[in-house]
């Protein structure tokens, strides 16, 4: 049993490394693929690069986005991270599900109180 320790360890570290990754990665594009399909005209989206506007037309793997009444610029499909949702709850592509708006999110700590029951801001 102890000459094949050696090999187990290779077929783990075999698993860790390359298997495991590369599922990730798998789910990873099967979301973003969910979120392009959910694209139509009139979703309000935000761009990997933070620009907010709503889709105002579809391209041969491009999106045109309205970012100001009457300007509408032309992006690469990729670039579109969320679809924000009339709510203030946003898919997120990198994710795979529909995020809470930020002042319903529990895990913030914006208005915390701590230990002696005043609210503190921890903002930096």
């Amino acid at each position: 049993m102890e000459q094949f320790f050696p090999l187990i360890l290779l077929v783990l570290a075999f698993a860790l490394l390359i298997v495991l990754p590369a599922r990730q990665r798998k789910k990873m594009a099967a979301n973003a693929q969910k979120l392009q399909e959910s694209l139509s005209v009139g979703t309000p989206v935000m761009l990997t690069s933070g620009l907010h506007g709503t889709v105002a037309g579809f391209g041969e793997g491009t999106v045109d986005i309205e970012i100001a009444p009457g300007v509408v610029a032309t992006f690469a499909r990729p670039a579109v991270m969320e679809v924000r949702t009339p709510d203030g709850a946003v898919l997120d592509a990198q994710a795979g599900e529909v995020v809470p708006p930020r002042d319903e999110r529990t895990d913030t700590v914006e208005g915390a109180v701590d230990g002696d029951g005043d609210p503190t801001d921890r903002r930096a």
